[in-house]
């Protein structure tokens, strides 16, 4: 019952004679291990919540005797809790329905049910995996159900906080620097002046629209395709059971999860998944640029920009001693990456169709929670390892607003551009300040300088 160690997955596993999974799991492990990467646990966990629900369903509508519907409720209970996890061993990469980690569940879930019953862990006896632990359902409309299930929680409890944290802390900041002037830059030359607190609430800002996409992305997971069985029509299903699970799991996760208007739509197309993918890239595009940001403004310390000091995590280097790296913003832009990619991933699976089931399943769930993972954490680590701890050099930034030709720019509604821009120039290759030559040529005052200034 301990916890699976994914980097052991490629060691030895349990075989059916010391395992609660049987002999289809077991086939499926010597097939389709190429990967060493296993079928997310997150999911995993869903699917036994989902088989918790159902045999209640099924309990209560007379269908599953007492003791056998006791046993797979607590076995199954046992599996969303995260115990057996070292018994959900099937490589990602399988068929494209998830069916061999479906009947994984099923397996460990029918075997310990048995050892609760019998005290004889395995086998098909009292409790079958199929006639019991998978009645009335079939792989192709519960494990979409679980990528939706899993993918939601993920975002609601996970990415959605973090993002919320992180925004905050951007917000917090740009309150700190709202005095502060600094130079701005486009095309990374000087561009007119702006406080830094700009910056930051810009930045705040982009987290915010993530949030919100994310949000969005959830609602977009809310129908469950539960009680289509094979191919959306409810063949072999009670019409009462799925909708009690789904008001279950609703009532459970504290979240809107109800009936998908069309099964067929919501266990045969991956529209849902594409749509949750693309608010995740989109929040690692934002990510990534504000990472990137931090990385040009703290540059140096004296040699680049430096205008903001980022928290010392780690020595910078083996070789130079006392060289300090931005290593948050650098962790932020590989995961950010790496969800590019993963994203690639989910456009090409859900591109593929498949008539009247989507086949690729279990790429969706492993990017998609990969993703969410990554881009949570990447987020909380951001915001409490570096954000947090910013500071600023403002005698930097005034010596840039004080220094930069560009402040011309404050003089064209007096001067007109192009005199503005030989003044610019002028200052430029005399190595003086557009202020001191602005006053030195009776075109402002000192006071009337400081006032253009406090307008920004």
């Amino acid at each position: 019952m301990g916890e699976r160690r994914e980097e052991d997955f490629m060691g030895q596993v349990p075989v059916p004679g010391d395992a609660w999974y049987g002999s289809q799991t077991a086939r499926a492990l010597e097939t389709f291990r190429i990967s060493g990467i296993p079928f997310p646990l997150a999911c995993i966990r869903a699917v036994a919540r989902i088989k918790r629900h159902m045999a209640e369903a099924h309990l209560s509508l007379g269908l599953l005797p007492g003791d056998l519907a006791e046993s797979v409720i607590q076995a199954a209970r046992e599996v969303e809790e995260g115990g057996l996890a070292d018994q959900f061993v099937v490589d990602v990469f399988q068929t494209g329905s998830g069916t061999s980690s479906h009947m994984n569940a099923n397996e460990v879930i029918a075997g310990r049910a048995n050892e609760i019953l019998t005290g004889q862990r395995g086998g098909k006896s009292p409790v079958h995996p199929n006639d019991h632990v998978n009645l009335g359902q079939s792989t192709n409309d519960v494990i979409p159900t679980a990528i939706r299930l899993s993918t939601a929680l993920a975002l609601e409890r996970d990415l959605v906080p973090a993002l919320a944290s992180l925004a905050e802390s951007l917000r917090d900041k740009a309150r700190e620097f709202d005095r502060i002037l600094k130079i701005g830059r486009t095309h990374f030359q000087d561009a007119v002046p702006m406080r830094l607190s700009s910056d930051f609430s810009a930045w705040a800002r982009q987290v915010e629209l993530g949030l919100e996409s994310s949000c969005r992305a959830v609602v977009s997971l809310l129908p469950l395709p539960l009680g289509g069985t094979a191919v959306g029509s409810g063949v072999n299903a009670h019409p009462d059971a799925a909708p009690m699970a789904i008001r279950a799991l609703a009532e459970d996760t504290g979240m809107g999860f109800f009936p998908a208007p069309h099964r067929l739509e919501a266990q045969g197309s991956g529209d849902a998944y594409a749509a949750s993918h693309a608010a995740l890239r989109n929040t690692a595009l934002s990510l990534m640029k504000i990472a990137q940001d931090l990385r040009f403004l703290s540059s140096g310390p004296r040699s680049g920009i430096g205008e903001l000091s980022l928290p010392a995590l780690l020595p910078g280097s083996s070789f130079m001693p006392g060289k300090i790296n931005p290593v948050a913003c650098e962790v932020v832009l590989q995961a950010g990456a790496q969800v590019l990619g993963n994203d690639a991933a989910v456009a090409a699976a859900c591109q593929a169709g498949g008539l009247e089931l989507f086949c690729m399943q279990p790429l969706c769930a492993h990017n998609l929670l990969f993703s969410a993972t990554l881009l949570s954490n990447s987020a909380r680590m951001l915001d409490e390892k570096c954000v947090r701890g910013i500071r600023a050099n403002e005698a930097r930034m005034a010596r840039g607003v004080e220094d930069s030709p560009a402040l011309a720019t404050l003089l064209a509604p007096r001067l007109g551009y192009d005199l503005a821009a030989d003044l610019a120039r002028r200052a430029l290759a005399s190595g003086r300040t557009v202020r001191d030559l602005a006053v030195e040529e009776g075109i402002l005052t000192p006071g009337e300088w400081e006032d253009l200034l406090g307008k920004l």
